[in-house]
């Protein structure tokens, strides 16, 4: 796949930007289509539950990115207090001497300092700025952004006004896939208040997706149920974002960089969701006749992955109820994942790093990059010390394994989840 093409500053079609949690994730991004990916280093990103990057994996990342003209945007966006400001100052000099493409910015002292320090790199504006409307997009724009993470809450309308409003050398970005936050462009202090862990420092607990009750203040102890259907009480817990059968109104809107959200997740799920909006992309700037007509099929393989349902979120206007989810906080596991293959010969005898438990004999998928998925059966397993077994139960382990097709390396195995439900279909 082309990697995103710019000239004299303009798009000439929306940029897949993927998260990578790790070195590995990162390598499976490229492997399935990103034209950037988006990771955080040892400190200062708003995912410090993510494995994260030291700076030897950025820099090795950065270099095995650019291999494949594919761009990094490194994120350094936590609210910053002043004693952070010397060990910022040492980031960005690090991240100077790696060069990564961009950096993703929402306080405005990293924002300045970042143009002292490392102005060969560009400045992108986080969408912990909340900018939801034009003047804002063009302040930060004269101080030398290069481009603008717009605010979840803007819809497709909004966005094309503000389009018409900036020059086009100016970039839009926007979220169009992933976890939603219940908090205005994620500044939310329920965190905090609960567990001590703010997720303007990247500590997020994530406790929008708690079960709560309601507690009388003179009664403590009695908790009474705040239900609708008497299947729980999730107030906070919204539905994922999936926008990847609407991509035409966006890039209509003038949207520039389409971004999906997800540096926790694993390399299954980033695989299954890059490959699809790539597919989708570029059908889409191929032939908008054929991208209308598979949007279903674009929404199906989307879901193969892990997945809560979804929404359009503000894109057509306020969810509303529509965007939340009352009855339950878990994913819906449609496929396990197995691994990642490693050294793969013609016979189909691949080594590979254990994720989940499977068997000889389970049958599985081998999945593509160009979206031609490839049924096979384990033939064989064999451990580290030689021995052949029926199974393989300890995730981690390193294994040898015999499939009965040829995979490549870097794809990507799963096998269907038991039981797997039916797959939801994006919110009209």
């Amino acid at each position: 796949m082309m990697a995103n093409e710019r000239s004299g500053g303009k798009t000439r079609r929306p940029e897949l930007l993927m998260p990578a949690g790790s070195l590995e994730v990162l390598k499976t991004a490229v492997h399935y289509g990103a034209d950037a990916v988006y990771l955080g280093g040892p400190a200062f990103g708003l995912r410090a539950k993510a494995h994260n990057f030291s700076l030897d994996e950025m820099a090795e990342g950065i270099d095995f990115a650019h291999a494949h003209g594919v761009r990094v945007h490194v994120t350094v966006n936590i609210v910053a207090h002043n004693r952070d400001l010397p060990g910022v100052r040492e980031y960005l000099g690090a991240l100077r001497e790696i060069r990564p493409d961009a950096l993703i910015i929402s306080d405005p002292g990293i924002f300045a300092l970042a143009g002292e320090i490392a102005p060969e790199i560009e400045r992108h504006i986080s969408t912990q700025t909340s900018c939801s409307n034009a003047a804002s997009f063009n302040f930060w724009y004269g101080l030398g952004a290069r481009r603008v993470v717009a605010a979840r809450e803007l819809s497709v309308a909004e966005l094309a006004e503000i389009r018409r409003a900036i020059s086009e050398d100016r970039e839009i970005e926007c979220f169009v896939h992933g976890a939603m936050c219940m908090a205005i462009s994620g500044r939310c202090l329920i965190s905090a208040y609960l567990t001590g862990r703010s997720a303007n420092a990247g500590a997020c607990t994530h406790p929008c997706r708690w079960e709560y009750a309601l507690v009388e203040k003179t009664r403590p102890g009695e908790y009474f149920p705040v239900e609708e259907d008497g299947r729980g009480t999730y107030l906070f817990n919204s539905r994922d974002l999936c926008m990847i059968d609407h991509l035409d109104d966006l890039m209509d809107a003038g949207v520039n960089s389409f971004k999906v959200e997800g540096r926790m997740k694993t390399a299954l799920y980033v695989a299954t969701v890059a490959r699809a909006y790539r597919h989708a992309i570029d059908d889409l700037c191929a032939d908008r006749d054929q991208y209308r007509q598979n949007r279903a099929h674009y929404v199906e393989e989307v879901s193969k992955g892990t997945i809560r349902a979804y929404t359009t979120g503000f894109y057509y206007g306020n969810p509303g109820a529509e965007g939340q989810i009352y009855g339950s906080n878990t994913y819906l596991q449609n496929y396990i994942y197995l691994g990642i293959v490693r050294d793969p010969q013609p016979d189909g005898t691949i080594h590979l790093i254990q994720k989940n438990k499977f068997c000889t004999g389970d049958k599985i998928e081998i999945l593509r990059p160009n979206g031609t998925d490839v049924r096979a059966e384990v033939l064989s397993i064999r451990g580290e010390d030689g021995i052949l077994r029926d199974s393989a139960p300890h995730p981690g382990e390193k294994l040898t394994v015999q499939l009965s097709a040829p995979a490549g390396a870097q794809d990507v195995l799963r096998k269907k989840a038991p039981e797997a439900p039916d797959l939801p279909s994006a919110a009209e």
